[in-house]
């Protein structure tokens, strides 16, 4: 088989890289096992698709072009997938991602499986002109670049975040200066006063300040934050659900929630490394201030 070692390193190669782009994190997604298995899968056929694509191209094989193409588009399916994986989940979650936030997971997905065929790609035209070094090295340089490329954002890069502290002015809760919400109950204040924690968000840029405005991000870092820290809350203790409330004035975000795990310090991480979603990217971004 003339092409068969351009095609193997392409194969393994776009393999690796969907390994390598496999993992569960903090936002516990994918699960395993099963999650990890639907996505080796596919990402077999990706790098399928990449390695076989260059020696297709080289042939002139334009049919088999064709339905290569036709194949990678149904990649696109992933982000439905993925998506509709994650609204189910949303009715069983205390604290929801949201609907941007599942957005954004299902992009990263689909946008992972491109990586995959463009790696197999690379390593597969590199094989053919240069043999298995050149492809190894040109895979190598198209995984590093293009996950690069698609990197997220984490939110520290244009926020400060400190943490602040509770206090109750009457009924009414306070993360610093922000108001929150009013607490009816006193044994509800209590509880929050004895293990609430709080931290104030404050936006470095206007860019930030309009990221910050977005409900969708504010939602992914309650999430985050509960994922991490836990909640103390239930379907019918509403009081202790994670907040984020705006400062309208200053564009500040004060974050409020009652943990399982009262940390002050580790939320402030965790809102720091929640990564920036594509939907609540400022819409100041051309007007923005130095």
């Amino acid at each position: 088989m003339p092409h068969g070692c351009s095609i193997g390193l392409g194969l393994a190669m776009g393999i690796m890289a969907r390994v390598l782009l496999l993992r569960s994190d903090y936002r516990q997604y994918p699960t395993y096992p099963h999650g990890y298995a639907s996505h080796l899968f596919l990402g077999i056929i990706a790098a399928l698709v990449g390695a076989v694509s260059v020696p297709a191209l080289m042939a002139q094989e334009w049919t088999a072009v064709t339905f290569f193409v036709i194949v990678a588009q149904q990649f696109r399916e992933i982000r439905s997938m993925e998506r509709d994986s994650l609204e189910a989940l949303e009715e069983t979650q205390l604290v929801a991602r949201g609907s941007d936030y599942i957005e954004s997971i299902a992009r990263v997905f689909e946008a992972r499986y491109y990586i995959v065929i463009f790696v197999a790609a690379s390593a597969s035209y590199g094989a053919e002109r240069g043999g298995a070094l050149m492809g190894i090295a040109l895979g190598v340089l198209a995984l590093i670049g293009s996950t690069l490329v698609v990197k997220t954002e984490p939110l520290a890069r244009s926020v400060e975040v400190i943490p602040a502290p509770l206090s109750f002015h009457g009924p009414d809760l306070y993360v610093g200066d922000i108001f929150i919400m009013n607490v009816g109950l006193e044994s509800s204040r209590e509880s929050i006063a004895e293990h609430g924690i709080g931290a104030i968000l404050i936006p470095k840029t206007e860019t930030a300040r309009d990221t910050l405005a977005n409900l969708g991000q504010r939602q992914a870092i309650l999430h985050d934050a509960a994922g991490i820290l836990g909640a103390k809350k239930d379907m019918d203790t509403p009081e202790f659900t994670p907040m984020a409330t705006r400062h309208i004035q200053t564009g500040r975000v004060g974050v409020f929630m009652v943990p399982e795990e009262g940390d002050v310090q580790l939320l402030v991480n965790v809102i720091k490394r929640t990564p920036v979603l594509e939907s609540a990217r400022g819409r100041s971004l051309y007007g923005q201030s130095p």
